[in-house]
């Protein structure tokens, strides 16, 4: 099982900006090169996990994700054509399945929340891939969209030393209230992947761990034995 941690801004698609900065230019190099990692195994399926889905609630083939609520007219498929009726996709889900288009992986991916996470991958054949979706705290700074709190940048750092030692058990644990205090909104999608790997032996890379606009996003990749 390998794993991409990627975060799930609007601004990992070129569209959004006119002129890219050095600081995304930067991101999305890190997050393209968390999904090489991940498809390196070459894994039949990869599984997008990200918060919006309901329990129970799978992405597949015809839904398609959209950023309208941000200002911005794009459309993203979340695999293939866009059908009559297809699901409206979560925006960490969209955003994961334009980095896996960007990637050029062609297999099957299936996108769920993180309640799902666990079952899905005991039942899908090896190699299995996860790319995961998920912010640090939005509380880095006073520009923050929540505003500066102390405890964002140690509680970042904590995932931050997790991801790049390949601490599965540390992901499992984190603190969901404080996280959602924090405005992490990536604790629930940490957790699920840490859960689904506890105890493995894990290789990890951390890829990136920034704030440049006081939200913490971080980019890794993980290989589980």
């Amino acid at each position: 099982m390998a794993v991409a941690f990627c975060p799930a801004p609007p601004l990992l698609l070129p569209a959004v900006e006119v002129r890219a900065a050095a600081d995304t230019r930067a991101l999305r190099a890190a997050c393209a090169a968390a999904v090489t990692d991940l498809l390196a195994v070459r894994p039949e399926v990869v599984v997008v996990v990200g918060t919006g889905a309901a329990p129970g609630e799978r992405f597949g083939t015809g839904d398609v994700g959209c950023l309208h609520g941000f200002g911005i007219a794009v459309e993203l498929p979340f695999d293939g054509r866009v059908r009559p009726g297809g699901k409206h996709v979560p925006v960490p889900h969209a955003l994961g399945a334009s980095l896996l288009d960007q990637a050029g992986f062609a297999g099957v991916r299936v996108g769920v929340g993180p309640d799902d996470l666990a079952q899905l991958v005991r039942d899908l054949p090896a190699p299995v891939g996860v790319l995961a979706m998920g912010d640090g705290s939005a509380r880095r700074t006073m520009k923050a969209p929540g505003y500066l709190d102390e405890a964002a940048a140690p509680f970042d750092a904590a995932v931050a030393d997790a991801l790049s030692s390949g601490d599965a058990n540390a992901l499992a644990g984190l603190d969901v209230d404080e996280g959602e205090r924090l405005l992490a909104d990536g604790v629930p999608v940490w957790r699920a992947v840490g859960a689904a790997l506890s105890g493995g032996r894990i290789t990890a890379r951390l890829h990136h761990d920034a704030a440049p606009f006081g939200v913490g996003y971080l980019a890794a990749s993980w290989v589980a034995a």
